[in-house]
């Protein structure tokens, strides 16, 4: 039997670190709808999965979400209560330690046990997966030791969990889009080459997977693009009827704005192409999508096709890089851009050879700066201000390096400007740790098992 239900997905996180107030009005939105519904924290950017199995190299319990208590101890008993599912990444390198945190923390609540599911099968990381990953990666497989190996796996291994009556999942690394899709496989049981349906509900998920970036946060340019209430932004709800459509909301008497230009920000961000947004579920197709306001905060997005999936998966592997050391120190008062300008040059001179230095006069040239800051070597005048009159600029100084005491010397050259000048320095800080570097591959979706576990 076809469920018509329309099934109500609310967004609470855009990214580990995001606010932990947000998910108590979506919530109070999702239950008051009287819908079948789900909550979902997307909590795993491209490098907090290495972050994470660093935390674990530390502490063997630690590796998943550091927040997860926070985002969940305001919602977990309204969620268990009202039949609210929860589904999340915040397991990134510890799925396991986190389904025991959550069992933890309901009984610090006095709410019932949870049936908590955990997925496995992301991580590639082991000794075991070596081959695979030299096949892959050829002459790019780092030399380094690996700190972690993910494959972006998708949506059905949640479909199976929920519909094995898990209370929460909890992932790794899942592709951010398949954290909605997955519910909804399991709501309306859509074949698993049903592409089109497919397809749309993985742009619903692409459209609530950051978050507030689609209810007016990342959106907001005063004067321009104007955005109510920004201090107290509602996250998203993605509303998904039967074929896959789905209209965005946000709960109501929250800040931010939901329009036409928001939805199609979110929806055209990270696309390199529209015709073809590739997934481990199926490959969106967005060039008939059509984004339609349909009331105040509301809008719906239809017209998403959808293509087989692709024969392969994608695995980021993460690896030990050397060390990264950046100082910073603040200059003021007449003549602070020449100040901080001659403390760069200071710095470039004594740290010669070391390999190359990143140097920014924040408020002066930063951001489009470049990392060889051959800026330095221009008169004032072509360094962003023509008179070189700032007021008010801070130095920035960034090297990395393999080796640990190479990359402590900035940290103590940095200190020194306090006295061997220019003049006026102050307000210094330094910092030193592991530096990672990134590589990329695609894999046999074969070669990756993925399964799922009910935990005790």
């Amino acid at each position: 039997m076809v469920n018509n239900t329309p099934l109500r997905i609310g967004c609470a996180a855009g990214f580990s670190g995001d606010r932990t107030d947000a998910a108590l009005p979506v919530v109070q939105a999702l239950i008051a709808s009287g819908q079948p519904s789900v909550l979902i924290f997307e909590t795993l950017a491209e490098r907090t999965l290495a972050l994470a199995q660093l935390a674990r190299r530390t502490d063997p319990d630690a590796g998943y979400e550091p927040l997860l208590a926070d985002l969940l101890r305001p919602v977990l008993g309204l969620c268990l209560a009202h039949g609210v599912r929860i589904v999340s990444n915040f397991g990134a390198a510890n799925p396991h330690g986190a389904a025991r945190r959550i069992h933890a923390l309901a009984a610090e609540l006095g709410h019932s046990r949870p049936r908590i599911a955990v997925l496995q099968g992301d991580d590639l990381s082991g000794p075991a997966h070596r081959a695979l990953l030299q096949d892959a990666l050829g002459d790019a497989m780092p030399t380094e030791p690996i700190v972690s190996a993910n494959a972006y796996i998708g949506a059905q291994a949640i479909a199976d969990a929920l519909r094995a009556g898990a209370d929460i999942v909890v992932c790794g690394r899942v592709a951010d889009p398949s954290l909605v899709l997955g519910p909804a496989l399991a709501h309306y049981g859509w074949a698993p080459d049903d592409w089109d349906r497919l397809a749309r509900a993985t742009m619903a998920g692409h459209l609530l997977e950051c978050g507030a970036q689609v209810t007016g946060g990342y959106f907001a340019d005063p004067g321009y693009k104007d955005v109510p209430g920004l201090a107290q932004l509602g996250y998203p709800i993605a509303e998904i009827d039967a074929d896959g459509h789905c209209t965005i909301t946000k709960p109501p008497g929250t800040g931010g704005r939901i329009d036409e230009r928001t939805v199609k920000e979110q929806l055209l961000y990270e696309l390199h192409d529209p015709a073809a947004y590739l997934t481990p579920d199926v490959v969106a197709d967005i060039r008939e999508a059509r984004v339609q306001a349909v009331g105040t905060d509301a809008v719906r997005l239809t017209g998403v096709q959808g293509h087989a999936q692709p024969p392969t998966l994608k695995v980021n592997v993460c690896f030990e890089s050397g060390w990264f050391a950046e100082g910073e120190i603040s200059y003021a008062g007449p003549r602070a851009e020449a100040r901080a300008r001659l403390a760069g040059e200071v710095l470039r001179e004594r740290l010669s050879g070391l390999g190359p230095l990143r140097i920014d006069l924040i408020g002066v040239t930063s951001i489009f700066g470049d990392d060889t800051s051959r800026w330095l070597d221009a008169p004032a005048s072509d360094s962003g201000d023509a008179h070189n009159d700032m007021r008010d600029v801070r130095l920035r100084v960034a090297l990395q390096h393999r080796d640990h005491a190479s990359a402590q010397r900035l940290v103590r050259e940095v200190t020194a400007l306090y006295t061997c000048g220019p003049a006026g320095g102050g307000g210094v800080r330094t910092a030193i740790r592991p530096r990672l570097g990134t590589v990329s591959c695609l894999v046999p979706r074969d070669a990756v098992a993925v399964r799922f576990e009910m935990v005790d």
